[in-house]
């Protein structure tokens, strides 16, 4: 049975067909076109024109069905619309050749079904226009006039869309009326044709929404959605018509338009073209009709999604604004923001209902707008986060914006938007940020001050004043300290988190941007606002925090020193300085580790010594005395008083201002601390470490003062002679050998001094004691290493022999 007894037989809604009898519908109708389209083709290649038409017209009443889904629909109509495609070149090529019949535009009229004889009219009527047998503007009336016979949705889209196909090249497009205009119409005639054909089919397409059951409902909208295009290329083609300019717009496209939109009362409607109007027509368009189109946005039905065409509208418009890097788009007389302001602001109120994340989402469109294209304009920023921060105040006092919620998902986005325009100094102009900011729970603040940290640090950005750091801490006090509404982190916040330890490894990178350049007492003061901020934020925080400072203290020491000749009171400054470092890191002594702070302090003392401040042997000795006490305070972990220790030996071999008696105390307690060490091999190296804080290691000289080296010859070789003997007592035979050559290695270093009592004799000795020892190690991977090191010595030796000092060296090869 053909598709057309089958719609004569059924009328009815094709909702409960099942897929299988979708297909089969599909394939027969498909079947019937192709056996159609043979025939028509056959009897015109014999040049029967009227027994084409007959077979065209059984072919197109195919398209007469109400059974198929509009995607099966469509897949039948491309077929069909491919195979009418032949009929028209053929009475095209007719005419070309001047055998084309000058009645087949009547004739057709009297086809028996509007479908068929509507599709042959549009077809016919455009071979006529070409040929200039019938007047263009009188056929183009006519056409759009008839389509009005098929009101049936689905059927009516595809047609006029057929209609709009077939005229797209031969709509006119020119203004003057002349007699010739008479004929083929003018831009006027073209408007006329397919604002009507826009209208009719919206309404054709918002029909479709009420056939049918309404447990249908959600099935028929998918349908409409996917029919969208059919609708919209209308407003495609009034934007391709190139005698449409701006005045003709807004007094005649704009408002026909807008009538039908807010007319329909459809919300897919209304949302599908209010946006397909956005994104179609010029720039230039929408900035001249913006009031008309804004108050057109306030008609439309309470469902709609209001969002989603006003964001897309700002959007366009900002990067129109700045398309070529610049803000000159926007003419002077056209008030971009304070447009936009008023109209969203009038949404909102005629919206009672409207989602909070909705709100979050325009503001945030509105304030993307203010920042880039009134980049030098702060008051509009700070205008959109005052309003944003009272729309909240007003739904509810007192209260934080629920985490997770979308409403707090906008505000982060809405917050990120300065920090990826401005830099963080420009972001601070904004004085409405942090209340709005403040909105937010616990955790999406931390998201924002991570964002904001991780900004600074990407654009390198530098603080240079204490009023800019006081207000960049007061954004991000989330993550410097302990926030009321975050009971459910607190038991995160500790070093053996990662992301804690992430988080706050990122602050004290950020310590590092506040940085005053050319005025010392600047740093002073942001060094004094950080220790008053970071104070509060609990010792884990602390030992992150704590450092960066003090060592930006300590650095700020030799900016003082460098301006000496200009800055009397800058040895005052430095002590308050070290005095500052000290109560620091007096606090980090808390830790459950000393060594942060050891070091910290062993820093200080060699930072006063090359300050060489009128106190510096005091700050000094207080410093290095401190660490000394953190270090005895390591007992029972000998592998931390070992590191220690080497630590406090390397620094006090490097400080120069302690006279003689606290130089002498200090290095007597370091060698005494040596021999202390409960491994043997730990105290055989921190013995020969120490030989040279009888050596190297500067003191100053209190008449001259001026530095000199310390010279010892005795308690070198003491040093020496003790490391010696607590080798031999060694009883792993690996790490004792390894110990030989680290001896042989230092008096190598004396011999080179020309320290008394070292000579090639005694080198000798131990050359020969530590082959001997050799042999006896075995031959496993970790003394391989051992070997090679002994080796490089030797090897070095053997150089060294060709030398006059060293003649008289004996070494086995």
């Amino acid at each position: 049975m053909s598709m057309q007894k089958a719609v004569d037989n059924n009328r009815s809604s094709n909702a409960g067909l099942s897929m299988d009898n979708q297909e089969k519908l599909l394939a027969d109708a498909l079947q019937n076109v192709r056996q159609h389209a043979f025939a028509m083709k056959r009897v015109l290649d014999q040049q029967s024109v009227m027994e084409g038409l007959k077979h065209a017209a059984n072919m197109l009443g195919e398209l007469r069905t109400s059974l198929l889904s509009p995607k099966n629909y469509y897949e039948l109509h491309v077929v069909v619309v491919e195979e009418l495609h032949h009929l028209e070149l053929y009475l095209t090529d007719e005419f070309e050749h001047g055998r084309g019949s000058h009645d087949l535009y009547e004739v057709v009229q009297y086809a028996g079904n509007i479908v068929p004889r509507l599709y042959l009219l549009i077809t016919i009527g455009h071979v006529y226009i070409r040929a200039n047998e019938l007047p263009r503007r009188e056929v183009l009336r006519d056409l759009v006039e008839m389509c009005r016979g098929v009101q049936h949705p689905l059927r009516g889209l595809f047609l006029r869309n057929y209609l709009l196909q077939c005229v797209k090249s031969l709509l006119p497009d020119t203004e003057e009326e002349n007699q010739e205009a008479s004929k083929t119409g003018t831009i006027l005639d073209s408007l006329d044709f397919i604002l009507l054909n826009f209208s009719e089919m919206n309404k054709l397409w918002v029909r479709m929404q009420y056939q049918g059951h309404t447990r249908d409902l959600q099935r028929r909208e998918q349908e409409r959605r996917e029919l969208r295009i059919l609708v919209g290329t209308n407003l495609v083609r009034l934007s391709e018509l190139e005698c449409v300019n701006v005045e003709r717009y807004k007094t005649i496209v704009l408002p026909k338009i807008m009538e039908q939109v807010v007319s329909c009362r459809d919300s897919i409607a209304q949302e599908y073209l209010m946006e397909c109007i956005i994104q179609v027509f010029p720039d230039e368009y929408h900035l001249n009709t913006l009031n008309e189109f804004l108050k057109a946005c306030r008609e439309l039905s309470a469902s709609v999604n209001i969002r989603n065409i006003l964001i897309s509208l700002i959007d366009r418009l900002t990067a129109y604004s700045t398309r070529d890097g610049s803000q000159q788009n926007i003419p002077e007389n056209i008030q971009l923001f304070d447009i936009f302001s008023e109209q969203i602001a009038e949404v909102v109120k005629s919206r009672i209902n409207m989602p909070p994340e909705d709100i979050v989402a325009l503001q945030s469109a509105l304030l993307n707008l203010s920042l880039k294209c009134y980049r030098d304009q702060f008051e509009y920023g700070n205008k959109v986060l005052e309003n944003t921060r009272k729309i909240f105040d007003n739904i509810a006092l007192d209260t934080q914006v629920q985490t997770g919620t979308p409403a707090a998902k906008e505000l982060v986005k809405m917050l990120k938007i300065p920090i990826d325009c401005y830099d963080i100094l420009d972001v601070l102009k904004l004085n409405h940020y942090k209340l709005v900011l403040q909105l937010l729970s616990y955790r999406e603040r931390h998201t924002v001050c991570m964002y904001i940290i991780n900004s600074i640090l990407d654009k390198e950005t530098i603080i240079p004043t204490a009023e800019q750091v006081t207000q960049l801490f007061e954004l991000l006090l989330t993550l410097i300290i302990d926030q009321t509404d975050s009971a459910l982190e607190t038991s995160r916040q500790t070093i053996t988190n990662e992301d804690f330890v992430e988080e706050q490894n990122l602050v004290a990178r950020l310590y590092n941007n506040f940085q005053a350049p050319n005025d010392p007492d600047q740093q002073y003061h942001i060094i004094k606002i950080c220790q008053d901020t970071f104070k509060n934020g609990g010792l884990e925080r602390m030992r992150f925090t704590y450092p960066p400072i003090i060592m930006q203290a300590y650095a700020l020491t030799f900016r003082y020193k460098n301006i000496r000749e200009q800055d009397e009171k800058w040895e005052k400054k430095c002590q308050k300085l070290f005095q500052l470092c000290n109560q620091l890191i007096n606090t980090l002594t808390k830790l459950e580790t000393n060594d942060l702070p050891l070091r910290l302090y062993l820093q200080g003392a060699l930072a006063a010594s090359e300050i060489g401040s009128e106190n510096a042997e005091t700050i000094a000795y207080e410093f290095f005395s401190q660490a000394y006490t953190l270090y005895e305070e390591q007992a029972g972990d000998t592998r931390a008083q070992s590191a220690s220790l080497t630590l406090l030996i390397g620094t006090l071999e490097k400080v120069t201002c302690f006279a003689e008696e606290n130089h002498s105390t200090l290095r007597q307690s370091l060698t005494q601390a040596a021999t202390r060490l409960v491994k043997r091999p730990d105290q055989v190296r921190t013995l020969l470490l120490c030989t040279h804080l009888f050596w190297s290691a500067q003191r100053l000289n209190e008449s001259t003062q001026k530095s000199e080296q310390v010279h010892d010859n005795e308690k070198v070789l003491a040093c020496l002679k003790k490391a010696t003997k607590l080798t031999t007592q060694i009883m792993d035979q690996s790490v004792q050998v390894q110990l030989y050559n680290e001896l042989l290695n230092t008096y190598i270093y004396f011999f080179n001094q020309n320290l008394p009592d070292i000579d090639i004799t005694l080198l000798n000795s131990l050359i020969e004691k530590l082959q001997n020892e050799m042999s006896k190690i075995s031959s496993n991977e970790n003394d391989e290493f051992i070997r090679n090191q002994i080796q490089k010595t030797f090897d070095y030796l053997r150089q060294q022999s060709q030398l006059e000092k060293f003649q008289g060296l004996q070494i086995n090869n």
